[in-house]
């Protein structure tokens, strides 16, 4: 159960956030708890929706590969409410089921290339804490991606640092849409809802 409950759209009178709902409604299919949860103070939940937008949506990363670094690094923090949400994200923008399914084989699997896998990897140690990430994985990112791809990168994974906590401090409600997305995607490596049901 949340610590706080969303707020109603009705309850939101700043049009600019308002709109903002009507966008996350058209392009994922539902209106996320966590935004309306944080809508509670407009200003916040209207700059976290800025810098989301600057970080995934723009620059030159893959969107598909910065959702599967958003997903990833949610797996390493164990968020399952941002490992739902990103196994629909990571769909939307084109990754595939199996690929989607394969994150947690993302080392061995065919499906990722090495490019994708260094990244990957970098998600999964600075999920895990930040200071499991070294300098190898730096020098491996440098390989394939430029400096501010790695910018890029970066700043996926810490961008989910942040939707990772609050949503497991709010014990934040999982939508019914990105948790059946979750579980036709990712159930079978042992994804389950937990305390965001």
């Amino acid at each position: 159960m949340a610590h706080m409950k969303p707020l109603d759209l009705a309850q939101i009178q700043d049009d600019e956030l308002l709109g903002m709902l009507t966008h996350y409604e058209k392009t994922r299919g539902f209106i996320p708890n966590s935004v309306k949860t944080m809508s509670r103070r407009p200003n916040i939940a209207k700059r976290f929706a800025a810098l989301n937008q600057a970080i995934l949506y723009e620059g030159t990363v893959a969107e598909e590969l910065k959702m599967l670094i958003s997903l990833v690094s949610s797996v390493a923090a164990g968020c399952r409410y941002c490992q739902s949400h990103m196994a629909n994200l990571a769909s939307i923008y084109k990754a595939s089921d199996a690929k989607i399914a394969a994150v947690w084989e993302f080392e061995t699997s065919e499906l990722f290339s090495d490019a994708e896998r260094t990244a990957l990897r970098l998600a999964l140690h600075a999920g895990y804490l930040p200071n499991e990430a070294s300098q190898k994985d730096f020098d491996e990112l440098g390989k394939y991606f430029d400096e501010g791809q790695i910018v890029e990168i970066v700043a996926s994974i810490a961008l989910f640092g942040y939707l990772n906590r609050w949503n497991d401090t709010m014990a934040t409600q999982l939508e019914e849409y990105p948790a059946s997305v979750a579980e036709r995607a990712i159930s079978s490596k042992g994804w389950e809802a937990g305390k965001h049901q």
